[in-house]
């Protein structure tokens, strides 16, 4: 049961449509639901058909779908905590030895880093009719896995 989407004409090229959403946490792990502004980003874009990509500058915040149920929400910030738990022991933490990329603000955030890696930075869902084809449950959140600060995430809409 597959569907076939024609463009118009080759003179309907693909566009490009970016737009930058800022938040800051009150915590971590913290799932802040930005399905709103990516959906706004989209109708703003004008593009009907194509693609909008969520993705997270930053190591030590992620970009999930997963469902705004808050028990379910405390479920998988103690699932992320338990996975690399905030007090253990991370090389990454010891600033007697480590030496790269430093900053004059910097804190132990090893946990934030290796939760990182189980969940990732972005996620890219498909547009039909100028809407994001999310699921009845799908929400999207930017998930802040270190500290509160401001955050900067890139929803990049591509298509015609």
């Amino acid at each position: 049961m597959g569907e076939t989407i024609m463009r118009t004409s080759v003179e309907d090229p693909v566009r490009v449509h970016r737009t930058l959403i800022r938040r800051v946490a009150s915590g971590a792990p913290e799932f802040i639901d930005i399905t709103a502004d990516v959906i706004k980003a989209v109708e703003e874009s004008g593009i009907r058909e194509g693609t909008v990509l969520i993705f997270s500058r930053h190591t030590t915040a992620a970009i999930k779908i997963n469902e705004n149920e808050p028990l379910l929400l405390r479920d998988m910030g103690r699932f992320l905590e338990e996975a690399a738990p905030r007090d253990g022991n991370y090389r990454h933490n010891d600033f007697v030895i480590r030496t790269a990329n430093m900053t004059e603000d910097e804190c132990p955030n090893g946990h934030a880093h290796c939760q990182h890696l189980l969940l990732g930075a972005s996620e890219t869902i498909p547009i039909s009719e100028g809407k994001p084809l999310l699921g009845r449950w799908q929400s999207i959140f930017l998930i802040e896995l270190d500290r509160p600060r401001p955050r900067e995430v890139v929803v990049q809409v591509q298509g015609w």
